[in-house]
């Protein structure tokens, strides 16, 4: 998965309007998309005058960090707010990108996807089903209709564009939505904590990738509506200050944040973010053998592995497909972690991965491919 900036993470279809006269820049440059952080101190009212007063066009406020994303017409205007005295830092407004890989096809629906079956999660519903933790996916959206997951859909937002659904244009987020909390109706597929409550983030477009500053306001709005785990089935190759400084918030509220390893393997120290950051849980990928995923990226941040190839989940309009990549291990981790506080009640997130890591079943693999090894919810629940 690789870096790809000023176009869609991907892409998005809002067109911008510029108030900066045209002398500003030349016609050949092309709109930067950045992320203003203002020093402590400097409000919103001002943040946006000193944008405007830039030549720039603000599209949203990012209040988790102080900042504004916007759009540039020129380096001349951002070298004017790199000047000035109240702007903190200018970071790129990134586009991320979902962790999956294989195109999907369509598959018949199965009672017990293997994954769920190699961490033993369908044990720890004889007592625990994740029932009524709050979790958000920060991805493409969620099928509200689908008839495996309409139960535990209990609300969400659209970043990209507020005025719109959080329906899933992709696949990929109802994917992952399936894999943590599929419900157990004996149709389909059932996840890995079947009673557990989604909320569905839209921060990727229908190409499976966004801009940094959706993914940012995702995590705000999780804050805001005390959800308690994150599932981030997505990444990005490039360290971005202000997507750590969004990470370590949402720590800092308490809330367990479980990241795609990514699929950058077998090369070694290839971990995207935000799985790099300590904050997260970071998860690799296993096939149903037991081995490490050739595409599953490596790195002394890994903390634990799980089920990322082959997997069969729920799609949009209703169907089900296997697809793979850490993007689907991380789900299964997700579900476990909600799983834990059903059991165990709420745990920090410093914890949590403590936990999870303690409970994880060895596959005798380096740290660098497992972590501390596959999860393991019958374990976990005890």
């Amino acid at each position: 998965m690789k870096k790809k900036i000023g176009t869609a993470l991907l892409l998005l279809s809002v067109f911008f309007t510029f108030t900066l006269a045209s002398s500003w820049a030349s016609p050949s440059e092309k709109p930067l998309h950045k992320i203003i952080v203002f020093k402590q101190g400097v409000d919103e009212s001002t943040a946006l005058k000193i944008i405007e007063k830039a030549g720039g066009s603000a599209k949203k406020s990012l209040r988790l960090i102080n900042g504004q994303a916007v759009v540039l017409p020129s380096k001349t205007a951002e070298k004017a707010l790199a000047d000035n005295s109240q702007v903190l830092r200018i970071d790129e407004d990134i586009v991320v990108a979902v962790s999956k890989v294989s195109t999907p096809v369509v598959q018949p629906a199965q009672v017990l996807p293997w994954g769920i079956d190699r961490i033993d999660a369908d044990v720890a519903w004889e007592v625990y089903t994740g029932n009524a933790v709050k979790v958000a996916i920060i991805d493409t959206g969620v099928d509200t209709d689908h008839p495996d997951l309409q139960a535990n859909i209990k609300g969400g937002i659209n970043t990209i564009n507020p005025r719109k659904t959080y329906q899933d244009d992709n696949g990929h987020g109802t994917h992952v939505a399936g894999i943590i909390g599929a419900v157990n109706n004996n149709i389909g597929v059932v996840g890995t904590a079947p009673q557990v409550q989604i909320y569905a983030v839209k921060a990727l477009d229908r190409n499976g990738s966004g801009y940094l500053s959706d993914i940012i306001e995702g995590l705000q709005w999780a804050i805001n509506n005390n959800i308690q785990v994150v599932n981030m089935s997505l990444g990005t190759n490039t360290d971005v200050q202000s997507f750590h400084d969004a990470i370590k918030a949402v720590y800092n509220a308490g809330i367990i944040q479980v990241a795609a390893a990514g699929n950058d393997g077998p090369a070694e120290n290839s971990v995207d973010y935000p799985a790099k950051y300590p904050e997260t849980i970071a998860v690799s990928a296993i096939n149903s053998s037991g081995q490490i995923a050739s595409f599953s990226s490596r790195g002394p941040e890994v903390a634990v592995t799980a089920p990322g190839v082959d997997i069969n989940s729920t799609w949009n309009t209703g169907f089900y497909k296997v697809i793979s990549g850490t993007s689907m291990a991380t789900p299964h981790v997700t579900g476990t972690a909600a799983l834990v506080i059903s059991a165990r009640g709420p745990m920090t997130p410093d914890n949590m991965k403590a936990y999870l890591k303690s409970t994880a079943e060895t596959l005798g693999f380096s740290p660098n491919l497992q972590g501390a090894g596959l999860i393991d919810a019958q374990a976990a629940v005890q």
